[in-house]
């Protein structure tokens, strides 16, 4: 398994499980509700859509039979995904307070949208068969299926 496969599970797994943390602080007090934006950003753009794109790293390749169009770009996918979502929860956490954060939220509202348009590109690329080509092998031996 790639390591931009496994960081992008790991990823939303911890987005998960603050995202529930802060879920439950807001059930507990209803005046944090400033911080909805932080949340909502952590359930799904955090968990929900770091799985996606790890998983869909993992199968599409294995389903359509072509290698992934550029692993190159996955891994600065998952560092721009990364970046950006902490980028926006930390603004919206400061927002209430700082009017200026507003600035951290647009950076990181651009990083992550330069992230999943990488992925789309990526993906898009990989289901039309343009991914690396394979080498020919000597003797002309038969190619095994790829392997997890």
């Amino acid at each position: 398994m790639d390591w931009f496969v496994r960081y992008f599970i790991k990823s939303a797994l911890v987005y998960l499980g603050l995202g529930v943390g802060m879920g439950v602080w807001l059930g507990f007090a209803p005046e944090a509700v400033i911080y909805r934006p932080a949340h909502a950003h952590l359930n799904l753009l955090g968990f929900t859509s770091m799985l996606i794109f790890g998983v869909a790293y993992h199968v599409i390749p294995r389903f359509t039979g072509h290698p992934l169009h550029s692993r190159r770009m996955a891994e600065v996918h998952w560092w721009a995904s990364n970046a950006g979502l902490v980028a926006l929860v930390f603004g919206f956490l400061l927002l209430p307070w700082r009017p200026g954060a507003r600035l951290v939220v647009e950076a990181g509202a651009v990083l992550a949208a330069i992230g999943a348009l990488l992925f789309i590109y990526n993906l898009w690329r990989t289901l039309d068969g343009s991914g690396p080509k394979p080498r020919p092998e000597a003797g002309g031996g038969r190619r095994l299926p790829m392997s997890s």
